[in-house]
C-alpha cells in the first residue's frame, strides 16, 4: 500500500523550497486520477455548492454534503493528503461545535485535515481543534463565506489597513496552530511578505507567484465551469467541448438506430 502524505511531509516541502501543489476534488474518479497524477493535497472543497451543486455561492452548503464528498475522495485517492472545508455556520457558533463538526469531517468524512477561513478572529477556533489532534488549514484574505461583507468576490489587501489585518491574520493562524494557510485574492507582494514571515506553508489563488504552493478548483482548469472565469485561473484544458459532443453523438445514434448494435447485445 502506498504511503499517504501527512501534514508533516507538507511542512518539510516548504522547508526544502519544493512548491506545493493542491487541488480540489469532489468525487472519486477525480481524487483518483490526480492521486495517480501525483498532486500532495487535495481539497474537498465548498466550491462544491457552485461547481457541483449549482449553488449561488458555499454559504448552503451542509455538513452532511462535506462528509459524502469527503468519503468519495478518500475512497479514490491513496497518497494525497486529504483536507476537507468546514461549510458556513459549521465552526463559527462557538467553541464546542466547531470541534464536533471538525471530528465528524475526520471520523465519517476520512479526512485527515479540515480547512476554515479567518483570521485573528478565528484563532481561538483553530486552536481548539488542533488542541483535539485535528489538522487545521487556515484560510485568510477573499474568504467567500464572508462575501456579503466584501460585498462579493473583490480583492483584498490593496489598502494599507486592510494589508495589515491580513498579515495580522496570517501570524494569528500560524501562532494558532494551523499547519499551512490559504492566501486567496491578495495583492502579490502581500503574499510575499506573508510567506517569507511564516514558518508554515502558504497556499496562493490569485495571490501571485511567492506562495510555498498554489490551489484551483479542478472544474475550472478543465473548462467545466462557465458561471465565473477568474484572473488568477488557467484553464488547461478544455474537456467540456469533448463531452459535450460525446453527448450529442450518442442522441443522434439512439435516434437514428445506430446504437445498440448486436455487438452492444447479449445473446
Amino acid at each position: 500500500m502506498k504511503k499517504r502524505k501527512t501534514i508533516l511531509d507538507i511542512g518539510q516541502l516548504k522547508q526544502q523550497g519544493e512548491k506545493i501543489t493542491v487541488l480540489t476534488a469532489y468525487d472519486y474518479p477525480f481524487a483518483k486520477l490526480m492521486d495517480a497524477a501525483g498532486i500532495d493535497m487535495i481539497l474537498v472543497g465548498d466550491s462544491v455548492g457552485s461547481v457541483v451543486s449549482g449553488y449561488e455561492n458555499t454559504l448552503p452548503v451542509t455538513l452532511d454534503e462535506m462528509i459524502y464528498h469527503c468519503r468519495a475522495v478518500v475512497r479514490g485517492s491513496e497518497q494525497a493528503l486529504v483536507i476537507a472545508d468546514m461549510p458556513f455556520m459549521s465552526y463559527q457558533i462557538d467553541v464546542r461545535d466547531a470541534r464536533l463538526n471538525a471530528g465528524r469531517l475526520i471520523k465519517e468524512g476520512g479526512a485527515q485535515a479540515v480547512k476554515l477561513e479567518g483570521g485573528e478572529h478565528m484563532a481561538e477556533t483553530i486552536r481548539a481543534i488542533v488542541d483535539i489532534d485535528i489538522p487545521v488549514a487556515g484560510h485568510i484574505g477573499l474568504t467567500p463565506q464572508s462575501i456579503h461583507r466584501m460585498g462579493g468576490f473583490k480583492v483584498q489587501g490593496r489598502q494599507e489597513e486592510q494589508a495589515r489585518q491580513i498579515l495580522a491574520d496570517a501570524r494569528a493562524v500560524e501562532e494558532a496552530g494551523a499547519f499551512c494557510v490559504v492566501l486567496e485574492g491578495i495583492p502579490c507582494d502581500l503574499a510575499k511578505e506573508i510567506t517569507d514571515s511564516l514558518s508554515i506553508p502558504t497556499i496562493g489563488i490569485g495571490a501571485g507567484v511567492d506562495c510555498d504552493g498554489q490551489v484551483l478548483v479542478i472544474h475550472d482548469i478543465l473548462g467545466l465551469c462557465d458561471k465565473y472565469s477568474p484572473k488568477f485561473v488557467k484553464r488547461y484544458a478544455d474537456v467540456s467541448e469533448t463531452i459535450s459532443a460525446g453527448i450529442s453523438d450518442y442522441i443522434s445514434e439512439v435516434r437514428s438506430g445506430a446504437f445498440p448494435t448486436i455487438d452492444h447485445s447479449f445473446k
